[in-house]
């Protein structure tokens, strides 16, 4: 049985269709992109971020891309903070760990009634919606004739399926250390509901992967999310707090 699902978004450019390590396409969608190879799908269940391969290759394909690549920076990692807790709340959505990475992002979410395909596109909806009301979109001064952005996430997503309490403990863990593997510092995100274990079906009111909530405070410094520190418009670091009200 499905209890939860390791998802992983890629940002705009982060991880190619034709990826000599695998990827989640099926496709290479342009021309220029595709004299590097065809899409490499893969199904493999584990990170395959680390497996050999011709890096110079994958950087020279890289410049094939119509626009630059998307790295997200600590106040834009915020508001994509913001667009996620805020669908979170209005959909019942439990997430167990999530790290907003600057090319991409990790969530380990719960089963829900959306498919886990439909959760992953609605909350990188959430976060472009949350990047434009901040007026922090990427590509904020790219608008074709019709005034539509260019997608700063790229297409689909990777998606691990977990069975059972280990599978879940192994994937919250690899996201909570995913930061520091970077070199980066811990997240903190207070819509990330600390995993109890699952529960059996059949409580009342419970469903059998839900959680006890915690308060909704959202406390993210963006000098907490990536290297150097970002500042606020007088010059002072930015304290980034967001004080919201519970969900439910």
């Amino acid at each position: 049985m499905i209890h939860g699902y390791h998802v992983v978004l890629g940002a705009y450019g982060f991880w190619l269709p034709n990826d000599p390590r695998g990827s989640w396409s099926t496709y290479v969608g342009s021309r220029k992109l595709y004299q590097f190879g065809a899409a490499t799908k893969t199904s493999a269940r584990r990170s395959v971020a680390h497996r050999e391969h011709d890096v110079g290759w994958r950087m020279e394909a890289k410049t094939a891309l119509k626009r630059p690549a998307v790295k997200f920076n600590g106040i834009q990692a915020r508001a994509i903070g913001r667009g996620f807790w805020e669908f979170m709340r209005r959909n019942a959505l439990t997430c167990w760990a999530c790290a907003v990475m600057p090319e991409h992002v990790h969530l380990v979410l719960g089963r829900h009634e959306y498919l886990v395909e439909q959760m992953a596109n609605l909350l990188k909806g959430a976060g472009t919606r949350a990047l434009l009301a901040e007026s922090l979109h990427p590509f904020a001064d790219q608008r074709d004739g019709k005034g539509k952005l260019p997608h700063c996430w790229g297409e689909g997503g990777w998606y691990v399926y977990l069975d059972d309490e280990r599978d879940i403990r192994r994937a919250i863990s690899y996201v909570e250390g995913n930061p520091e593997k970077d070199g980066l510092p811990q997240q903190r995100w207070s819509f990330v509901e600390h995993f109890e274990g699952l529960r059996r079906a059949g409580e009342e009111g419970e469903r059998p992967f839900s959680i006890e909530r915690g308060s909704a405070r959202l406390r993210l410094a963006a000098k907490h999310l990536f290297s150097g520190h970002c500042k606020n418009a007088e010059g002072g670091r930015a304290s980034m707090l967001l004080k919201a009200r519970p969900p439910g």
